[in-house]
């Protein structure tokens, strides 16, 4: 699974319109939460790490939760944008999701030990062991 990874506003306009995944690297405006909503209709999860995350207005987040699109908050550790500007989540992560779903882990557990095991966000991998 891939997570775009939007460095600026002005990349909104370019963002492929069948994106699921969007992590803002920046501290994005309602306007720019706004413009990527009509971008990219798909889109399911905004990420955003957690100080930008605290800007976010009320009007924004009731805007995103009315169109069904989750705000997590968290960060894509170690990506490097001008390398790739996708971050991949690593398919060994949904290995041991699915091994400890196999082990009748409670779900709960499944997202504490994965965030430990991983770098990401709690909220990110809650929403993974949810939707996968």
């Amino acid at each position: 699974m891939k997570i775009r990874v939007v460095s600026s506003k002005e990349e909104i306009s370019t963002l492929d319109p069948e994106e699921r995944i969007v992590h803002f690297a920046f501290r994005p405006s309602n306007q720019d939460i706004f413009s990527l909503v009509i971008r990219c209709p798909k889109v399911k999860v905004i990420h955003i790490p957690s100080s930008y995350l605290r800007t976010v207005s009320r009007f924004a987040e009731m805007y995103l939760e009315m169109q069904g699109i989750e705000l997590i908050e968290g960060d894509v550790w170690g990506h490097r944008k001008d390398i790739n500007e996708y971050y991949e989540i690593p398919q060994e992560l949904f290995d041991r999701l699915k091994q400890y779903r196999a082990d009748k882990m409670p779900e709960k557990d499944i997202i504490e030990k994965l965030t430990r095991q991983t770098r990401l966000s709690p909220a990110l991998i809650a929403f993974l062991v949810k939707n996968n």
